[in-house]
C-alpha cells in the first residue's frame, strides 16, 4: 500500500511539475544548428528567420520559428529551398525578412559567390504569410556582383523614417548600402547617379544591422572569424542611415563559462514597449564543428546617453513578452 501512494505522489509532483509554464525561454531558443537568425515582428507573433548550420552543401533550405510570447516557438520546415530557387544551389545565408503591402518577402543569401564570374548573390522570394511558402520573386538574384570590395551576402532590410526601404549587405570586410524601388524588384540610383554607397566602419567584417532609437540610427555588425572565438558585434551611431559611423565598442562577445563565438544577430523591440532584445547565434563549449551554432537571445539595455550596454550570456533567456 505505501509503495502505491509513493507512486501516485510521485506522479501528480511530476505532472505538477511538467504543467508549469515556462518562466523564461532558455537559451537555445530551440532545438538544432541555427545560426545568423533575423528576429523580426508581424503583427502580435515574433519571428526568426535563421540559417540552418550546416556545410555549406547541405545549406539548401530555410527554417522559421514563430512564437507568441519570446519563449515558446513553432517550428515552420523548408519556408523556401533551392527547389523554388533555380539559380542557387548551396549557401543559402542569412535571411531578412520584412512585410510590405500586404506580402511577406524573404531576402536571402546564396552560393557563397567569390567573383562576378559566379552564378549567385543576394536573392529575394515572396510569400503571402510570414510562414511561406515563399516563391523566388525574380528568378535571378536582386545582387550579383561585387560592389566596393562587398561580397553580396549577409543582407539587412531597413526602413527609414520616411518610408523609404534600403538595404544593407555585405561580407569580406565591406558594407554597402543601396535603395530598393516599391516592389523590391530592383536598386534605385542614389541622386549622384551611384547604386552602391559604402559605409564600412572600423573593425567590419559582416552580419550589418541597423535601426533607430531617440532619432539616433544604430549600425551594427559582427566582427572577428565566424567559426573562431573572437566572433563578436559591434556597433556604431550617427544622424543618417547613410554615416559617417565612427566604431563605439563592442557589445556582445564569448563567455568562457557559458558559450563560444557569440554573433551575428538581429533586434527586436515591441512597439510602445521599454524591452529591447538581441537575437544572437553561439557555440555550445562543448562543440568543436564550427557549424554547431545555437539560437539564442538576451535583454538589450542602453545607458542614460543611449549608448548600448555590454550585453550578458546567459543560460535562462529572456521572460515572457507578449505584444499588445
Amino acid at each position: 500500500m505505501r509503495s502505491n501512494v509513493l507512486f501516485f505522489l510521485l506522479l501528480a509532483t511530476s505532472s505538477f511539475l511538467f504543467a508549469q509554464p515556462k518562466k523564461t525561454s532558455g537559451n537555445p531558443l530551440f532545438p538544432g544548428w541555427y545560426a545568423d537568425p533575423e528576429g523580426v515582428i508581424f503583427g502580435n507573433t515574433y519571428w526568426i528567420y535563421p540559417t540552418y548550420s550546416d556545410v555549406f552543401d547541405r545549406q539548401v533550405f530555410f527554417d522559421a520559428f514563430s512564437s507568441p510570447d519570446l519563449v515558446h516557438w513553432t517550428k515552420h520546415e523548408h519556408i523556401l529551398d533551392t527547389a523554388r530557387v533555380k539559380w542557387a544551389r548551396r549557401a543559402m545565408w542569412a535571411p531578412a525578412a520584412v512585410e510590405k503591402d500586404g506580402k511577406y518577402y524573404l531576402f536571402f543569401g546564396a552560393n557563397d559567390i567569390q567573383s562576378d564570374a559566379e552564378n549567385g548573390g543576394i536573392g529575394v522570394a515572396v510569400a503571402g504569410q510570414p510562414q511561406g511558402p515563399f516563391q523566388d520573386l525574380l528568378g535571378k538574384p536582386l545582387i550579383d556582383k561585387f560592389q566596393n570590395g562587398a561580397q553580396p551576402i549577409d543582407q539587412f532590410v531597413f526602413r527609414d523614417k520616411d518610408g523609404s526601404y534600403y538595404i544593407l549587405y555585405g561580407g569580406w570586410r565591406h558594407c554597402n548600402i543601396a535603395k530598393l524601388n516599391d516592389d523590391f524588384t530592383a536598386i534605385l540610383p542614389f541622386e549622384d547617379g551611384t547604386s552602391f554607397k559604402e559605409i564600412t566602419p572600423q573593425g567590419y567584417v559582416e552580419g550589418p544591422v541597423m535601426f533607430i532609437k531617440d532619432n539616433k540610427y544604430y549600425f551594427m555588425w559582427s566582427e572577428g572569424d565566424w567559426g573562431g572565438p573572437d566572433y563578436s558585434v559591434a556597433y556604431a551611431m550617427a544622424d543618417s542611415p547613410f554615416g559617417p559611423f565612427k566604431r563605439i565598442g563592442k557589445i556582445l562577445q564569448q563567455d568562457a563559462a557559458v558559450a563560444r563565438g557569440a554573433g551575428h544577430h538581429s533586434i527586436l523591440h515591441v512597439p510602445g514597449a521599454k524591452e529591447w532584445y538581441i537575437v544572437y547565434h553561439r557555440r555550445p563549449l562543448n562543440e568543436k564543428d564550427a557549424n554547431h551554432r545555437e539560437t539564442c537571445i538576451e535583454v538589450l539595455q542602453f545607458d542614460e546617453k543611449g549608448l548600448i550596454k555590454p550585453v550578458r550570456l546567459t543560460v535562462a533567456g529572456v521572460k515572457p513578452q507578449i505584444i499588445k
